[in-house]
């Protein structure tokens, strides 16, 4: 169902789906980014049963459209990634309240990664666009039941312009942070000696000298999945299996309609020993960055051959190969890749609860209830106080 609600810029529409004659604008609003439209409208048709996807359709007084921004609705854990410390207390009351701290959210953002600030189809930058979400989010966010407002991981360089929602009440904490890594060196070998301590350098060699003793282990690169996607599912399944901390999880048609709609941007390094996978990567390349953002590992064979460092290895020679400029991967493992030399990459979230009285109890809370204090391993970087 559609909710309008008149503003003083023009009016806001949140509807399911974008219509024909605003589609032209979803396009243009997303098209800069490495995640454009073709990427939400994936996420929308392979997560609907996670999330619940929708578009915020922005109009000015004359009722032309000028942005087009995708949100979600979520039930969100308030403490998920932090501490037993934290969570036992919470666990201890929810087996009287099962909800309590778990509230329904308006998430501004994509399901499956970074956020994006629809582009202003007039101006063409993104000023108008957080203007018009400032004043109609608390007020959407109540017309649909949603007790908190999010804008989720946004990258740093959002600040400048995202940091007007702090007048508005909003508080800005930190996400579980990316990591990246500049390529301005010429070929592998060079990074090896040049970037990395002797220690690391040692330790990286041996273990790929142990990844050959078990028989080579060759590199495919692909932009569509569909014909191995039985064989590696299975493979990221594993990886999700152990992680502590989920949002999203992917499903085989993510995977299928991500290589089929977006085969210019899409690149899934498929890793097999023995004609069998061990291992892949689904990356986005766009504008000279690769997008590392989620693999898979056999873990029959990972821990033995040391897959992770052979994978992170093989993108980074590919990465260079083909004209990268800088290499960017997804949150999380900090510890390897802070010895790999490799820089933290803010995301930032903007929170804020619709009631004040809400609002009031929860900005307090929200620095002890953000993951990136727990992380060892993020303190050790040397630009972790970017993070705030």
């Amino acid at each position: 169902m559609d909710v309008r609600i008149p503003t003083s810029f023009g009016e806001a529409i949140a509807r399911d789906h974008v219509p024909e004659g605003d589609h032209p604008v979803l396009i243009s609003s997303l098209a800069a980014y490495a995640a454009d439209h073709r990427y939400y409208e994936i996420t929308k048709a392979t997560l609907g049963d996670q999330f619940e996807h929708r578009y915020l359709i922005l109009k000015d007084k004359e009722e032309r459209t000028r942005a087009v921004q995708p949100f979600l609705i979520v039930r969100q854990d308030l403490v998920m990634g932090t501490p037993a410390s934290v969570r036992e207390p919470v666990d201890a009351v929810r087996k009287r309240f099962p909800g309590f701290l778990k509230l329904p959210m308006l998430m501004v953002g994509c399901s499956a990664g970074e956020g994006d600030i629809a582009l202003d189809t007039v101006s063409g930058t993104v000023d108008w666009t957080i203007d018009a979400l400032r004043e109609v989010l608390p007020l959407l966010a109540k017309r649909l039941k949603a007790m908190m407002v999010l804008f989720k991981d946004y990258p740093k360089w959002y600040r400048p312009k995202l940091d007007r929602l702090l007048r508005a009440g909003f508080t800005r904490i930190p996400s579980m942070p990316a990591t990246g890594l500049k390529l301005d060196f010429p070929d592998f070998e060079e990074y090896l000696t040049s970037k990395l301590s002797h220690a690391m350098r040692k330790n990286l060699r041996r273990k790929f000298r142990k990844s050959e003793s078990g028989g080579p282990i060759k590199l495919e690169v692909v932009n569509d999945i569909t014909p191995c996607v039985d064989e590696i599912l299975p493979l990221y399944q594993a990886v999700f299996g152990r992680a502590k901390q989920r949002f999203e999880e992917l499903n085989r048609s993510y995977f299928c309609q991500l290589g089929q709609r977006m085969s210019d941007r899409a690149r899934f390094l498929i890793w097999r020993r023995e004609n069998k996978i061990v291992a892949f990567a689904s990356c986005l390349f766009h504008d000279g960055v690769l997008k590392d953002n989620y693999i898979g590992l056999d873990y029959s064979v990972a821990l033995e051959y040391h897959l992770y460092f052979v994978t992170w290895r093989d993108t980074i020679i590919w990465a260079l190969q083909n004209g990268c400029h800088s290499y960017h991967s997804a949150p999380l493992n900090y510890e390897p890749k802070f010895h790999f030399r490799m820089h933290l990459e803010p995301l930032d979230l903007y929170v804020k609860a619709t009631h004040p009285w809400l609002n009031a109890c929860f900005r307090p809370l929200l620095p002890i209830l953000e993951p990136t204090r727990y992380d060892k391993p993020i303190q050790k970087f040397e630009n972790a106080a970017e993070l705030w």
